[in-house]
């Protein structure tokens, strides 16, 4: 029989990769039941509820937006009824840029705060880490010009992922957590107050 501490992680990557899974099939029903009902999620694109978030994925889901994830290692610190877990991930937007269909993928992590409620661990708060991205033309053969300036511009770590979403007309935030700086340290330094029981302060 598993110990208790077992449990929780196993729980804990259960729902970790249902939330890629249940939100790239479009499963919205199953998708909400990850989250807590305050939950909260910060992206490139989009910063808000959890509840809000699965309304907007769905509007872009109807309107042909193609965002995938999948995911790699999961490294989770538990501490009684919450959590922090980091999972390894790769997101992929496909788009057309400058007329030229493309795909740009992105890697980093995401980095969850996590808590234990009713007997059921849930989201509270998604941020992820955004490490470094590239766009490629979908046809190899194809020609694609990007605007150096505006390019340069944009965050290191996503900032092939911010040109493609500006380009389809998403508002993109500058100032997400990369490899490092101190928008990840000040990340980190949340997590590890999260643990000790301090109330959630997102950034």
């Amino acid at each position: 029989m598993l110990d208790a501490e077992r449990q929780d992680r196993l729980a804990i990557r259960d729902l970790m990769e249902n939330w890629a899974v249940w939100r790239d099939a479009g499963d919205w029903e199953r998708f909400r039941t990850v989250w807590h009902p305050d939950g909260w999620m910060s992206a490139t694109w989009f910063q808000g509820s959890a509840e809000d978030f699965i309304r907007v994925s769905r509007e872009g889901w109807d309107k042909g937006v193609s965002i995938l994830h999948f995911l790699g290692g999961i490294s989770i610190d538990l501490a009684g009824t919450r959590a922090v877990a980091q999972t390894k991930m790769t997101i992929s937007q496909r788009a057309t840029v400058h007329g030229v269909p493309c795909d740009v993928v992105c890697t980093g992590r995401f980095y969850d705060f996590l808590e234990r409620r009713d007997g059921r661990w849930g989201l509270v708060w998604r941020q992820p880490i955004y490490e470094k991205d590239r766009i490629d033309p979908i046809d190899p053969a194809a020609l694609l010009r990007l605007d150096a300036d505006r390019l340069a511009n944009l965050p290191e770590g996503y900032r092939h992922l911010a040109y493609i979403q500006e380009e389809i007309g998403y508002r993109v935030k500058r100032d997400m957590p990369g490899l490092k700086g101190p928008e990840v340290e000040a990340l980190y330094a949340r997590g590890r107050a999260w643990l000790d029981g301090a109330p959630l302060v997102r950034g």
